[in-house]
């Protein structure tokens, strides 16, 4: 199998991979497909992804205006906090979801980053330096 070949092998995996995490998330497959098609023209979240897949892990090496994978997921954690203790929304063992939301936000922050610092540094129970 020559490079070129492999290459696809591997986006075919990944494609595959998203619509499973998709469909533990409870997201329709039209989300998985928008959200892939996406994925793939952003070399930084293709790679977070196939860490993801790889590892089962976050890799947050990737950042848009500054903030990473991860701090897009501490985020989305601290923001859903209010449903994490409803019984119904157990966001905190929806790791599939989690992920995919928090990629999803980071590929929207390539095309304007702005909207989602500024919710991220507003909303965040963490102190930082120059919150206040």
């Amino acid at each position: 199998m020559d490079q070129k070949e492999q290459l696809q092998k591997a986006l075919e995996t990944l494609h595959h991979f998203i619509m499973d995490l998709c469909e533990k998330a409870g997201k329709e497959p039209a989300y998985g497909e928008d959200l892939w098609e996406r994925v793939q023209k952003s070399n930084g979240c293709l790679r977070e992804l196939a860490y993801f897949h790889d590892y089962g892990g976050i890799y947050g090496q990737y950042k848009v205006a500054g903030y990473s994978l991860t701090d897009v997921l501490v985020w989305q954690v601290d923001h859903f906090k209010a449903y994490m203790d409803r019984h119904e929304e157990m966001n905190r063992y929806r790791t599939e979801r989690l992920f995919l939301e928090s990629l999803d936000v980071l590929l929207k922050m390539e095309v304007d980053p702005a909207p989602f610092a500024e919710k991220m540094q507003g909303e965040t129970g963490t102190d930082y330096l120059g919150k206040y």
